[in-house]
């Protein structure tokens, strides 16, 4: 897995069944059983599946990884030879780096394996970006849920910002109509209309932030290295919503501005 080593050796053929018991341990073993003390050369217990203690000597120290769950607690992991494991051992997980799509070595890895012993089967072959998709499922499916709802609620929010302000300029066709004749530009016209959109977007903004920053905790336990309250995500909404309202927004202040007086006093 190309985990860097910290100190000491890495595991290799001297490493026999008839030669010393040793082990390669993570980096948060160490700090948590040494401190700061280099603990190559020293000795640890490690209780087997039968129940009984074997002493190993430590040669080497890998850089922390995580194992299980993604979310879950840093574990210390002990890592040592195979061909030192106690037999027999029940299953076996091999980790294949490609430089292409694993999957398409899939086969060959059958008739590897096939080759070196018939009896063994072969299963459950997976990437490692899959694996993490598996495990991180519920999230996924949570994540993309919420996505679905936040585009279905802005898609409402623009339709009632573009019904809202078309129906506003309707009303005022004939007050947009005098300021024109009176003077007004097109640019000014636009801009009135517009400021009107960006005030309805900060009244909701002002009511959504506080009530989102206070939801997002309910939401905690579904995130991964990410904080619930992210000042970035926040900006990136804020920033969103605003431009939605002012895309819902241009089409009724285009057509104010559009406006001719004496169209205007038809109107009227």
């Amino acid at each position: 897995m190309e985990l860097p080593l910290l100190h000491g050796r890495d595991i290799d053929e001297r490493d026999r069944p008839e030669g010393p018991f040793v082990a390669v341990v993570s980096e948060s073993l160490a700090k948590s059983y040494f401190g700061d003390e280099n603990p190559v050369g020293k000795r640890i217990e490690l209780r087997l599946r039968d129940s009984s203690l074997r002493s190993l000597d430590i040669i080497g120290v890998a850089r922390t990884a995580v194992y299980g769950g993604l979310k879950a607690d840093v574990r210390p992991i002990v890592y040592i030879p195979y061909a030192q494991v106690p037999l027999p051992v029940q299953q076996m997980t091999f980790a294949l780096r490609t430089d292409r799509d694993p999957l398409r070595y899939a086969e060959s890895i059958r008739a590897t394996v096939r080759d070196a012993d018939a009896r063994l089967p072969v299963a459950n072959i997976k990437t490692l970006a899959a694996d993490i998709d598996q495990t991180i499922n519920q999230e996924i499916v949570f994540a993309r849920l919420c996505t679905a709802f936040a585009l279905l609620a802005l898609i409402i929010a623009c339709v009632g910002i573009y019904g809202t302000m078309a129906y506003a300029v309707a009303r005022r066709t004939s007050e947009i109509g005098i300021r024109t004749a009176l003077g007004a530009r097109r640019g000014v016209v636009l801009w009135t209309v517009l400021r009107e959109v960006l005030a309805l977007a900060a009244a909701g903004l002002a009511i959504g932030v506080p009530v989102a920053l206070g939801a997002s905790r309910l939401l905690e336990s579904f995130l991964f290295q990410m904080e619930p309250n992210d000042p970035g995500a926040l900006a990136l909404a804020v920033l969103i919503l605003l431009s939605a309202a002012l895309v819902a927004g241009y089409g009724p202040a285009w057509r104010a501005s559009r406006i001719r007086p004496i169209v205007a006093l038809r109107h009227e």
